[in-house]
């Protein structure tokens, strides 16, 4: 597995390097923005949001473009509001530093199973269709009424949670340990943001509802 680590501290660099070398991975290290995303491809980045040549969150929009590649933001910047903006830029993952090197590797690995799982899933039958949504999951795409409908990968992973049981009260519990993995304690209001998100760009054509004390469902 090959990881991308894009950051411009030399001293964090190096540490990141060692670890991640010692555990197994291949390993490149660029220090801008420009660079990362010049960089070949990697399963992973550990991407740092405060880059002396311009600001980590349009490098993560943009390398959300590329199918395969997982994102964890690796940042000083640990208030909430932060980790909702990297969250709904698309982050995989958001670690604050400092960090534990044990718990960085902990959630490259969770990532990591995320993706081969998504890899591994065979092709269903069709596509999910609930009244204008159309969800392939062997292409990742979302098409309302017809047109293309722009995801995050997260927010891709919730609609198609909440496709898939259409009709169906889905619990909180359940969503975060599906779309999030256990491993990640999100924050309370995280779900409902990426709710928030999801209703804002699907609009009238699909009804996303709140079971207050329970979880969401997808109306059919």
């Amino acid at each position: 597995m090959r990881v991308l680590v894009v950051e411009d501290d030399d001293r964090v660099a190096r540490g990141l390097l060692t670890a991640l070398r010692h555990a197994g991975y291949e390993v490149h290290r660029v220090a801008t923005a420009a660079d990362a995303l010049r960089a070949a491809p990697a399963d992973v980045v550990l991407l740092d949001l405060g880059l002396p040549d311009g600001d980590g969150l349009d490098v993560l929009r943009e390398l959300r473009h590329r199918p395969g590649t997982a994102v964890i933001t690796v940042t000083a910047r640990g208030e909430e509001r932060e980790r909702v903006l990297g969250l709904r830029a698309g982050a995989d993952d958001y670690v604050v530093k400092p960090f534990g090197t044990s718990e960085l590797l902990a959630r490259i690995e969770a990532v990591l199973r995320r993706t081969r799982t998504h890899r591994a899933e065979p092709e269903s039958d069709g596509p999910i269709q609930v009244g204008a949504l159309q969800i392939s999951t062997s292409t990742r795409a979302v098409t309302l009424d017809g047109e293309p409908l722009s995801l995050t990968r997260k927010e891709f992973d919730l609609l198609a949670l909440l496709a898939a049981r259409a009709g169906e009260v889905v619990s909180r519990d359940f969503i975060v340990d599906q779309v999030w993995q256990a491993h990640w304690e999100a924050p309370s209001r995280t779900l409902d943001t990426h709710i928030a998100a999801l209703r804002g760009k699907v609009g009238g054509h699909v009804k996303i509802e709140t079971v207050r004390g329970v979880g969401y469902r997808l109306a059919t």
